[in-house]
């Protein structure tokens, strides 16, 4: 017998400072992050991009092999077992013959798996340390089908479009939005939400950048399907909490169908 998603599933998104190539110490970040979401029932924790190695060209260009992460994330996997929470971050990895902005999936029975990298890089650092990924991938919590991205991922509509165009219901996006960029980021997530009807789950990196030492942005946030924020941080690090609902995403799709309607051609452009 097959059972439906549960009709409630509860999120966070979750920022705390990191140290340029201390995957260690990072991870015994997610860890106290992991439990701090555990005791509030939180199901799903996304965290910000680069999570392991923070965003600094040095731990790009010597990234943990994609073949120690098991052994680097054992803490986490433990974590997340005891906590009952799925965890979802990004990691520069490397992959041998070529490196990735990876998205890495904690789940609850402990397993760790790598199912999507970053396809759409961003700027001269990213480019040229990392190969995009080349293909989308989306997760199963509780019945509700998940998609991950990365960052600049979600500047394109289109990448949240063929998530939601295959089933997903939330859209989780690791980020490292800089201080200056608070607009653009704060136009992209929401609108994600809404162009598709899905909810949005955005972790924003908080802290120094090692690479330059300016600040990230933070503004980690849960967007509800018509982009209204449920729960959003500033540059303090911590958990955005909220309870995502099957029943509001449904009325939110009959009230605004744009998801449903748009047309998938629209015939030739008269000059």
């Amino acid at each position: 017998m097959t059972t439906g998603p549960m009709t409630t599933l509860r999120v966070a998104a979750g920022q705390a400072p990191t140290a340029c190539g201390d995957v260690a110490a990072n991870v015994a970040t997610a860890v106290r992050l992991v439990h701090e979401a555990g005791e509030r029932g939180v199901r799903l924790l996304a965290l910000p991009e680069a999570f392991l190695t923070t965003y600094c060209s040095e731990a790009f260009a010597a990234p943990p092999s994609a073949d120690d992460l098991p052994e680097l994330l054992a803490p986490l996997a433990r974590a997340a077992t005891q906590s009952g929470t799925t965890v979802v971050l990004c990691t520069a990895l490397d992959h041998g013959a070529s490196r990735t902005l990876a998205g890495v999936v904690v789940d609850v029975d402990g397993s760790v798996r790598v199912p999507y990298a970053k396809q759409h890089l961003s700027g001269e650092l990213e480019q040229r340390h990392f190969t995009p990924g080349d293909h989308g991938a989306s997760i199963e919590v509780d019945g509700w089908e998940v998609a991950l991205s990365v960052c600049y991922d979600g500047s394109f509509p289109e990448h949240a479009r063929a998530a939601a165009d295959d089933g997903a219901q939330v859209y989780v996006n690791s980020a490292a939005f800089f201080v200056g960029g608070e607009h653009r980021r704060d136009l992209y997530y929401p609108s994600r939400a809404l162009d598709n009807g899905i909810f949005v789950l955005f972790a924003g990196a908080t802290g120094e950048c090692a690479h330059d030492g300016s600040r990230f942005a933070g503004g980690s946030a849960v967007y509800d399907p018509e982009g209204r924020p449920l729960a959003r941080l500033g540059r303090e690090q911590g958990l955005a909490v909220a309870d995502l609902d099957l029943d509001l995403m449904a009325a939110t799709r009959a009230a605004h169908p744009m998801h449903a309607e748009r047309r998938t051609t629209l015939g030739p452009r008269l000059r």
